[in-house]
C-alpha cells in the first residue's frame, strides 16, 4: 500500500472531483491515519480505531466518487452499500453481516488478481507449452516415450539413430511452431481445448435463497460432491493461448496465501461506504417502518464498532475497517440517528450544492470530464469534436437552471443535458465519415431550446 501524504491524497482527488475541499481533507486525514497506525508499536496499534466519517450533502455532489477514488488510491478492498436495502433481524431483507462477507470476497479477488500478475510470465510459458502440445499431437508423447526407454541397455543400436533423428526433427518442428506462434502467424488456426463447466443451476437457486447465515458455502459444498464436468471447445489459437494462460495462472496461485493476505487487507485497509444513511434515521414513533429503521441502526452498530464476522474464508474482524456514511438529510438530521450510532461517526463534513461555475469546472478540469469522454467516443467513428468555451458555459448554465427549476440532482444533470445535445450526432456519426464538429453555444441552444421553452416537456426529458 502506498503511503500518500494528506496533501498528495487531496491532489489526486482533485484530478477527478471538483470542489468539496472539506470532504477531501477529511478522507485524506483518515487514509493517512491508517498508515500512521501501522507505524505505531504493536501494543498500541490495536487500541487506535479509525475515525469514521458522515458526509452530508445533496445527491450528485461527489460523495460516492470521493470514497471510490479514495479506495482506488489506497488499493484497498472497497464496497458501496445502501442502508435502505437492509432490515433488522426478523424482517425480510439483507443481513448486515453480508456487507463484511461481500467485502471479503472483493478482497480475495483483489489479492488473487495481484498474485496472478506475479506468476503471469511463468503461466504464459506453461500455456505456450500446452498449446504446442495441441498443435503438435504426439510430439510430447514421443519425447516422453524416448526418455522412458532410455534407461534400458538392451536397445538395438541400429534403432537408436532413427529415434534420435526423429527426436531432433520433433524438437526442430516444435521450435518452428513456437516461433510462428509468437509471431502471430497461427492466430487464425483453430484448436480443441477442454474447459471445466462452471454452471450449477441448483446451487445458484440455493445460494440466492437467503442462506447468508449458513457457515458453509453452498457452491463449495455441491462442487465437492459432484465431479467437475469439462467440455471441449473449438477456439482460435490466440483465444486458446489467453484461456490457457488464465488457467495456468490460477493453478500457480497459492489460495491459502491469498486468503490469509486478503483477510488481513480487509481488516486493516477495508473501506465500507454506506449510502442513504438518512433513510434509516428517524425517531421511534410507534409505527412499523420506524421500528425497522432503528433496528437496522442497531444491527449495523456491532459491525461499525468492531465485531467478528464468519465468512467462507474465515473469521474477519471489523475493528479497523473504515466506514464512510453519506446522506442528503433533507427530512432527517444526523442527530436523528440513535446516540450509539452517531458516536461511531465522529467526523462530519458537509458537501455544498453545485452551482453554474462548478459545472464549468466539472466539464473542463477532471481527467475523466464528460467533454473528454464524448470526444473520445466519437473519435472512434472518425469525428473530431471541439468544444468552445462559450459552449461549456452554456451547458453549465442550462444544467444549473434545470436543477434550480426542478429537482436538484447535482452533476448528474450534466449527463442528461450532454446526452440530449449529442443525441443526433451520436446517431449519425457512423455515416458521416471523417469530419470535424465544433460545439459552440449556438449548437447547444439549437438542440435544447425547444425542450427548455416547454416547461412540461423539460420536466420529463431534462
Amino acid at each position: 500500500m502506498k503511503s500518500y501524504t494528506p496533501r498528495e491524497i487531496v491532489s489526486e482527488l482533485d484530478k477527478f472531483i471538483v470542489g468539496q475541499d472539506d470532504a477531501k481533507r477529511a478522507v485524506a486525514i483518515a487514509l493517512r491515519n491508517r498508515w500512521r497506525r501501522r507505524q505505531v508499536s504493536a501494543e498500541l496499534r490495536d487500541e487506535i480505531s479509525p475515525k469514521n466519517i458522515i458526509m452530508i450533502g445533496p445527491t450528485g455532489v461527489g460523495k460516492t466518487e470521493i470514497a471510490r477514488r479514495l479506495a482506488r488510491l489506497a488499493d484497498a478492498p472497497f464496497i458501496k452499500v445502501e442502508a435502505s436495502k437492509f432490515t433488522e433481524v426478523g424482517y425480510v431483507g439483507r443481513d448486515v453481516e453480508s456487507i463484511v462477507r461481500d467485502l471479503t470476497e472483493l478482497g480475495v479477488k483483489l489479492v488473487k488478481d495481484e498474485e496472478r500478475k506475479h506468476v503471469q510470465l511463468k503461466a504464459a510459458d506453461l500455456a505456450e507449452e500446452r498449446l504446442l502440445d495441441l498443435l503438435l499431437p504426439g510430439g510430447k508423447k514421443e519425447s516422453e516415450d524416448d526418455t522412458s526407454t532410455s534407461g534400458f541397455v538392451d536397445v538395438d543400436e541400429e534403432k537408436k539413430e532413427p529415434e534420435a533423428t526423429d527426436k531432433k526433427k520433433t524438437a526442430d518442428t516444435r521450435q518452428k511452431m513456437r516461433k510462428m506462434l509468437r509471431e502471430g502467424k497461427l492466430d487464425d488456426r483453430e484448436v480443441d481445448i477442454e474447459q471445466a463447466e462452471k454452471k450449477m443451476p441448483m446451487v445458484e437457486i440455493f445460494s440466492a435463497a437467503g442462506v447468508e447465515e449458513m457457515d458453509m458455502n453452498m457452491k463449495d459444498l455441491f462442487g465437492n460432491i459432484f465431479p467437475k464436468k469439462t467440455r471441449r471447445r473449438k477456439v482460435k489459437v490466440a483465444e486458446a493461448l489467453e484461456l490457457l494462460t488464465i488457467e495456468e495462472a490460477s493453478k500457480l496461485v497459492d489460495m491459502d496465501k491469498v486468503t490469509k493476505s486478503a483477510i488481513e487487507r480487509v481488516e486493516q485497509s477495508g473501506i465500507v461506504f454506506i449510502d442513504e444513511i438518512d433513510k434509516i434515521a428517524g425517531r421511534h414513533s410507534g409505527q412499523g417502518p420506524e421500528v425497522s429503521r432503528e433496528g437496522v441502526q442497531r444491527d449495523l452498530l456491532p459491525i461499525v464498532e468492531g465485531s467478528t464476522v464468519n465468512t467462507k474464508y474465515g473469521m474477519v474482524r471489523t475493528d479497523h475497517i473504515l466506514f464512510i456514511a453519506s446522506g442528503a438529510f433533507h427530512t432527517a438530521k444526523p442527530s436523528d440517528l440513535i446516540p450509539e450510532f452517531q458516536g461511531r461517526f465522529p467526523i462530519r463534513v458537509e458537501l455544498s450544492p453545485l452551482k453554474g461555475e462548478d459545472f464549468v469546472r466539472i466539464l473542463k478540469e477532471p481527467k475523466n470530464a464528460l467533454t473528454i469522454q464524448y470526444a473520445a467516443l466519437l473519435e472512434t467513428e472518425g469525428i473530431e469534436v471541439e468544444f468552445t468555451d462559450d459552449s461549456i458555459e452554456e451547458l453549465a448554465s442550462i444544467a444549473a437552471s434545470v436543477n434550480d427549476r426542478m429537482e436538484n440532482i447535482g452533476a448528474r444533470r450534466l449527463q442528461t443535458v450532454m446526452e440530449r445535445v449529442f443525441d443526433e450526432l451520436s446517431f449519425e456519426a457512423s455515416d458521416m465519415g471523417d469530419k470535424k464538429v465544433v460545439i459552440d453555444s449556438a449548437y447547444v441552444r439549437e438542440r435544447l431550446n425547444d425542450i427548455l421553452e416547454d416547461e412540461d416537456l423539460s420536466r420529463y426529458i431534462l
